[in-house]
């Protein structure tokens, strides 16, 4: 998989052995703990990562969403669900991520 952002493509050089064990726990979390589809698990990820102000995991989040089937409409709910959770200016800022995604 390409790396969203050259700054994770940096991070992988300088710290190579934190990084293999980062992505290693990622990967039996996001792989193996449950029955979730891959799809599903993207989405929830775009929606904590748009909650939590973690703008640059939005953006992965989103193109993995995309890459694993992920409807443009279904993402915007996702997006979408923000707005009662934790409010009209997250969102606003999740949705601004997004819409420059293209």
């Amino acid at each position: 998989m390409k790396d969203v952002h050259k700054i994770f493509t940096t991070f992988k050089k300088d710290f190579p052995d934190i990084c293999k064990r980062h992505e290693a726990l990622g990967k039996d979390i996001h792989e193996r703990s449950g029955p979730l589809p891959e799809k599903t698990r993207w989405l929830i990820k775009v929606a904590i990562s748009g909650a939590s102000g973690h703008l640059l995991a939005l953006e992965t989040h989103i193109v993995r969403s995309r890459e694993a089937g992920a409807t443009e409409d279904e993402i915007k709910q996702a997006l979408l669900l923000l707005i009662q959770t934790t409010g009209f200016p997250t969102f606003m800022e999740a949705y601004t991520v997004y819409k420059n995604l293209g």
